[in-house]
């Protein structure tokens, strides 16, 4: 898939959506995207919720809809990661079970070949002129391109190391470009110079200060958001 945007459209960014589809539903409901819009999905569009593949469903018919780009979460990593080695325990325990489920089937030979397909064109990061989209992060120590030559594509799927306070404090990041992201739950998004982050725990109903799905129109960064209704 294309890894570059064009900041001649808008870009509309999706935090962590974990099978939620009527949330999903009703987020771009409210959003109602243009034709011109570019939508990027920040990964962890599975697990967790219950309907993770009613989601594939609908982000695979967005795509033949609108310009998008898909980024790799670290579940969909566990899960493609399972399917190489055999082994689906941590992919399991982590929420693949409820994947499982709704897919009616006991384990991953049970999931169709076209999702599969999908979720391994995923990019590890997509970049326009003035930002770069991961879903864990990037090291706030080194600029976007040393990142980019020195870490391991699985890094950018895990990265939690500039949410420390010392960095959110400061903005003290080595980035040359704005990162998004999501990966890690939070109250409410993050939207610095160079750090905008849309995590705002979507399937997580049972703490009281998340339970929301986010999404950030660039470049005015507008944050719009709606609350789960999946539950």
């Amino acid at each position: 898939m294309d890894r570059q945007l064009s900041e001649q459209h808008r870009i509309i960014a999706f935090g962590d959506i974990h099978g939620c589809r009527r949330t999903l539903a009703a987020l771009l409901e409210q959003l109602d995207p243009e034709p011109s819009d570019q939508l990027v999905f920040l990964g962890d569009v599975i697990d967790r919720g219950s309907n993770s593949r009613g989601v594939i469903d609908d982000l695979i018919t967005l795509a033949d809809r609108y310009r998008c780009f898909f980024v790799m979460g670290n579940h969909e990593l566990l899960l493609l990661e399972s399917l190489e080695t055999g082994d689906s325990s941590l992919w399991l325990d982590n929420g693949g079970s409820a994947t499982l489920s709704s897919y009616h089937t006991a384990d991953s030979s049970g999931l169709p070949q076209n999702h599969i397909d999908f979720l391994r064109s995923f990019n590890y990061y997509i970049e326009s002129d003035t930002f770069i989209f991961v879903h864990g992060g990037l090291d706030p120590e080194m600029s976007v391109r040393d990142n980019i030559r020195f870490m391991q594509p699985s890094d950018f799927c895990w990265m939690r190391t500039h949410l420390r306070r010392s960095f959110l404090e400061t903005g003290r990041y080595q980035w040359e470009k704005t990162v998004v992201c999501g990966h890690t739950p939070m109250p409410e998004v993050i939207n610095q110079k160079k750090l905008i982050s849309l995590d705002t725990g979507c399937v997580y109903t049972d703490t009281p200060s998340l339970g929301r799905l986010s999404a950030v129109v660039l470049p005015e960064r507008r944050i719009v958001q709606t609350g789960n209704i999946d539950i």
